[in-house]
């Protein structure tokens, strides 16, 4: 879920400024597009990796979520910094008592960017190329067996079975949005218009997709006809740059207004007087996943390693006032629990146990190449030395982590990052730890903890939920499956005066609303 590159485990630094100044004026040549001086109405913000799709329906993009949620929206939408619903495309909804009939009354004066207006037929016909069209994304929608318009301005779906996390499937960054069914109908040519939304678009947003450029650069212009408030910036300028470094430089040198993620966390604390960081809560948690038949099968062993990397030793060493040591296998908004995961803190203890050991040593698989990465991977290996083990860490290649049970010698612990799709306990763990989880990175299995998930998925009252959830995750913990390691804010590094970024927890790290953002004159 995350852009993954090979590297080798050590800890990545950009380049000192003197040298990255010779390679400046390149770089900012082949972007030329974004080079002069701009009004102060246009926004320029780099991606570190290419849009795969702009088809909402069919890619899980990850970095390209802000661009693709300001072109198109869906019924309901998370506030910014926060895991509350509220109405977008649906002003208000109201919910049967058995939980199975949703029912949902459109916005007013809503026109797509084609000029054809939205109606509950737009809703559902997109709807059903969802769930019906074998896309990438359909399973949002796999529970709803109907879907209806009685009337121009009321939507109905009726689900096959009561999910109290439905609501949070349609607010999630990649729930169902609605397209132009014109758009829809001039470029289907047999493949539901797949082809040609790759790299087009027709939303209802606050902005317009004007140019697509793979590998290149985004244009983003204002929907000057929005039917909500209007965006401040009329221009979004997206260009491409993977080097971290090389969108350091040009930050520093003016030419883009951000740098959304992978900003080194140990130079937060020394930016130029012109450039300043914004925080905000976020569900991103670093885990660590366990191999079954490593060293950590003994449970002597398994309790000597989570007393040399119990993550309250060295959180702040990777993150300083960003992260915190992590409370459960869930991230922090999802799940505050009551009963917190607790690691050992007898050294002493640690060392005796492996020293009956002739030798232990483990090997720390990382699913990214991302700075923090490298950084966690350096501190687990030095704490794991204070205690008699040698470890080591590589990033793994591109994608090899979703396939990391089948393969030929796999590491002993996978570092990940563990983002739900939705703010519902149980979209994170049907995703990460029940049986049939698509991200259960080596289908692991405990029954009796997931017959917890299960049971959980049905309760609607808060507190009970939660507490299901978190006595499941407890399970999984205690079982050796997962070690949960820190809570990590959303941190955006840009110019001054840019405000209300708009940054949403279950989003992505790094996606900034462009609909919200403003700059201070």
């Amino acid at each position: 879920m995350h852009i993954r590159s090979h590297r080798t485990s050590r800890s990545y630094e950009p380049r000192k400024l003197s040298l990255g100044l010779l390679l400046l004026g390149p770089v900012l040549a082949l972007l030329s597009f974004i080079a002069p001086a701009y009004a102060q109405e246009v926004l320029r913000v780099p991606y570190v990796a290419d849009i795969g799709t702009f088809d909402p329906d069919n890619g899980f993009e990850i970095g390209g979520m802000s661009a693709i949620n300001n072109v198109y929206e869906g019924l309901v939408e998370y506030e910014p910094a926060s895991t509350r619903m509220v109405g977008l495309l649906a002003r208000n909804w109201e919910i049967s008592d058995d939980g199975l009939i949703y029912t949902f009354h459109l916005a007013e004066g809503v026109k797509f960017h084609d000029g054809t207006p939205l109606n509950a037929a737009a809703v559902v016909n997109s709807f059903k190329r969802r769930r019906d069209r074998g896309l990438i994304l359909s399973y949002f929608l796999a529970n709803v067996k109907d879907i209806r318009a009685p009337d121009d301005s009321t939507v109905v779906l009726a689900l096959d079975h009561a999910q109290p996390s439905f609501l949070d499937a349609l607010a999630s960054p990649w729930g169902p949005k609605v397209i132009s069914p014109k758009a829809l109908a001039q470029h289907d040519n047999g493949d539901f218009g797949t082809t040609w939304l790759n790299e087009h678009a027709v939303g209802t947003g606050p902005f317009k997709l004007a140019e697509f450029k793979h590998g290149e650069h985004y244009v983003l212009e204002r929907n000057e006809d929005y039917w909500g408030d209007k965006p401040f910036f009329r221009e979004v300028q997206i260009s491409v740059v993977p080097d971290i470094s090389q969108q350091i430089l040009q930050l520093q040198a003016g030419a883009i207004d951000a740098v959304p993620i992978n900003y080194p966390f140990s130079q937060l604390g020394s930016l130029p007087a012109n450039i300043e960081a914004t925080a905000a809560p976020s569900t991103t948690l670093f885990e660590l996943f366990v191999r079954p038949g490593s060293p950590l099968d003994d449970a002597d062993i398994r309790k000597a390693v989570l007393t040399a990397i119990n993550p309250s030793l060295w959180a702040k060493d990777a993150f300083g006032r960003f992260a915190t040591a992590a409370r459960s296998p869930y991230p922090r908004i999802i799940i505050d629990p009551v009963h917190p995961v607790e690691f050992p803190i007898d050294f002493e203890a640690a060392k005796a146990a492996i020293a009956k050991h002739d030798e232990v040593s483990l090997v720390i698989g990382l699913h990214s190449a991302a700075p923090s990465y490298g950084r966690i991977a350096d501190l687990l290996i030095a704490q794991l030395a204070l205690i008699g083990v040698k470890a080591t860490a590589y990033a793994l290649p591109s994608g090899a982590a979703f396939a990391i049970k089948n393969a030929a010698n796999p590491p002993d612990l996978l570092l990940t990052i563990v983002n739900p799709d939705a703010a519902h306990p149980e979209n994170h763990a049907k995703v990460f730890f029940t049986k049939d989880a698509v991200l259960n990175f080596y289908g692991r299995v405990l029954a009796e903890a997931d017959a917890i998930v299960e049971q959980a998925g049905g309760v609607i009252d808060v507190k009970k939920r939660n507490a299901l959830y978190e006595k499941a995750g407890r399970m999984y913990f205690d079982a050796g499956f997962v070690i949960p390691l820190v809570d990590v804010d959303d941190v955006v590094v840009h110019v001054k005066g840019l405000k209300h970024l708009g940054l949403r927890p279950v989003f992505p790290p790094g996606n900034i609303d462009f609909a919200t953002v403003r700059r201070d004159p």
